[in-house]
C-alpha cells in the first residue's frame, strides 16, 4: 500500500550536482520522518541525511556542507540535493519514511527501490 518512488540518479562528473526525489503514496507523508541512505558495493548501508516531521535536519560528516535534505508536504515528496560530488559518493541511494518519527527506531519503516548515483573522476 505504501509506495516510495525514487528518481534523479545518474552519471555525473566529480564536482557536479544531482537532485534526488522521493515521491510517496499510501501514507500520511507529513507524519513521517524522512531519511536518505546509500550503499556502495561491499560496504554497509549508511545514513547520509535525515529530516524530522518538523523540518529539522541532520547530516553525516561526509554529507555535511554538500548535501541538503528537504521535504514538500504538499507534494508528498522528499528531496536530496547533492553538490560538489566526489567519486566516493558513488552508491545506490535509498529514501526511507519512518512513521514513528525516529529514522533509527524499531518498528515499521518504508523504503524506496533505490536509484544509482555514479560519480566519475
Amino acid at each position: 500500500q505504501v509506495q516510495l518512488v525514487e528518481s534523479g540518479g545518474g552519471l555525473v562528473q566529480a564536482g557536479g550536482s544531482l537532485r534526488l526525489s522521493c515521491a510517496a503514496s499510501g501514507t500520511i507523508f507529513s507524519l513521517n520522518a524522512g531519511s536518505w541512505y546509500r550503499q556502495a558495493p561491499g560496504k554497509q548501508r549508511e545514513l547520509v541525511a535525515a529530516i524530522t516531521r518538523g523540518g529539522s535536519t541532520n547530516y553525516s560528516d561526509s554529507a555535511k556542507g554538500r548535501f541538503t535534505i528537504s521535504r514538500d508536504n504538499a507534494k508528498n515528496t522528499m528531496y536530496l540535493q547533492m553538490s560538489s560530488l566526489k567519486p566516493e559518493d558513488t552508491a545506490v541511494y535509498y529514501c526511507k519514511l519512518s512513521p514513528g518519527g525516529d529514522v533509527s527506531g524499531s518498528g515499521v519503516h518504508y523504503w524506496g527501490q533505490g536509484t544509482q548515483v555514479s560519480v566519475s573522476s
